[in-house]
């Protein structure tokens, strides 16, 4: 147990066989994410299946994150499917024409995105490399002014980093995707393009409307108003995922690292999962070893002590998604190793009934030299709070429900597992056996009760 930082890996063409996913997570998988925004419902159903399978008979819980597209906007098309030139300073208009563009004007086919821009606002297209400023308005379309970039061509996404969008956070697709999903019963729902508190509350009603089962939702925080927002959504949320890559369009890039440690810290005070996102290994889509920025990028997730590391790209079409999978243990473990630029951390968080009440779990632990904390996990809960503190042993989470087991697969030091047998003799021994871990000091939580036992 010598890798506290999980591993979310994204399942794409390259690694959903079944031989495939299941060297992955004997590797050192903890949760796969099913990106709803490529392939169909039944296609990604078919992988909910095969992880399933995979876990049952490895008889090593896995996380099932369903990844949702949200409301990603393109402008209309072209006359022509060539690209139109750009001058900075020009004018350029965006409409509720459909009729196709030409090197003035495009439709914007979003009736609620052009009715939310003013004068002012930013429009980033093709992931930035196109600014222009909102100019002027009038009905029914907004005439700006380009800034940077030299072309344009059909169905480019954009970005308003400036703009209130008031765009339900479901589309049409979104809901037609998560009423399937539901049916697999996974154990997290990533929500993307999250802009306000509310955007979580409509979910969370969507999914309480059609199920009993607890699963767990995780804002996306890839826009600039979600970041001003953070603590409220982080709030109400279960867990939060740092999509690097728009937010590294929608702020200045260069702010992204501190925003990513302001995040980290915020959702160790409200005891919410944390997960870095985006380009972490990304050169190894095409190449057998990462890059040495790429290395001290994971290394510096470990440090920050994110919750979990994800891969995209990478192993969804990469050329070897094991290698990425068994480079990204190998960087996570040394680097969770590494105590001298790790250090113990459990007395950060601000003082509230949870974080007192999981400071002083980890401080038994770390001042009785304690070789693991159990617990015995009725839900999330007291685990995950546990886990916040990041104390410096392995937190044993004995579930009798396999979806909890599922759940804790992203949370930091976390080592879920499925044994409603143990769970029903709360027999510490028999954990500790199960875990291998070595005689000495056991810290067990079992509801309110907290004890120290000692297992020589």
């Amino acid at each position: 147990m010598t890798r506290f930082t999980k591993i979310t890996a994204s399942i794409g063409p390259s690694c959903d066989t079944k031989s495939i996913l299941g060297q992955m997570i004997s590797a050192g998988v903890n949760v796969c994410r099913l990106n709803f925004s490529h392939d169909t419902g039944d296609v990604q159903g078919e992988k909910i299946d095969v992880i399933r399978q995979i876990s049952d008979e490895l008889n090593m819980p896995v996380g099932v994150l369903v990844d949702l597209q949200g409301p990603k906007h393109r402008i209309g098309n072209f006359a022509t499917e060539e690209k139109y030139p750009l001058i900075p300073g020009q004018g350029f208009t965006f409409d509720s024409d459909s009729t196709p563009g030409d090197q003035n004007r495009v439709c914007l086919p979003d009736a609620d995105v052009l009715a939310s821009l003013r004068v002012g606002d930013r429009i980033l297209l093709n992931d930035g490399k196109i600014e222009m400023q909102v100019d002027s308005v009038t009905p029914g379309a907004v005439h700006a002014i380009v800034l940077r970039g030299t072309e344009i061509w059909s169905r480019r996404g954009f970005n308003l980093p400036d703009t209130d969008i008031t765009t339900p956070v479901l589309t049409q697709k979104d809901q037609a995707d998560l009423e399937y999903a539901l049916t697999k019963s996974p154990d997290w729902v990533a929500v993307s393009f999250v802009q306000r508190p509310e955007d979580i509350a409509m979910v969370r009603d969507f999914i309480t409307a059609r199920t009993s089962r607890p699963i767990k939702i995780m804002a996306k925080i890839e826009r600039r108003n979600a970041v001003e927002r953070i603590s409220d959504i982080a709030a109400v949320a279960d867990g939060i995922m740092i999509a690097r890559g728009d937010l590294a369009v929608e702020l200045p890039f260069e702010q992204v690292p501190a925003i990513s440690r302001h995040i980290i810290r915020e959702c160790r005070r409200l005891n919410r999962p944390v997960i870095m996102a985006t380009q972490m290994l990304g050169t190894m889509v095409n190449n057998e070893f990462p890059t040495r920025a790429e290395i001290s990028d994971v290394a510096g997730a470990a440090y920050l002590r994110t919750d979990s590391t994800m891969t995209s790209e990478e192993t969804t079409i990469g050329a070897n998604p094991l290698n990425v999978i068994n480079t990204m243990d190998k960087i996570l473990s040394f680097s969770d190793m590494d105590a001298v630029e790790n250090p113990y951390d459990w007395t950060r968080g601000e003082n509230s009934p949870e974080n007192d009440w999981s400071r002083s779990v980890s401080s038994m632990a770390y001042l009785n030299r304690a070789a693991a904390i159990i617990v015995f996990a009725r839900d999330t809960d007291a685990a995950i709070q546990i886990s916040c503190r990041r104390p410096d042993v392995p937190i044993l989470a004995v579930c009798e429900n396999k979806m909890i087991a599922n759940q804790l697969c992203i949370a930091r030091g976390v080592f879920p597992i499925y044994a409603p047998d143990a769970f029903a003799m709360r027999d510490a021994y028999v954990v500790a056996q199960i875990c291998e871990i070595q005689p000495g000091k056991i810290v067990i939580v079992d509801g309110d009760n907290v004890s120290l036992r000692d297992l020589d």
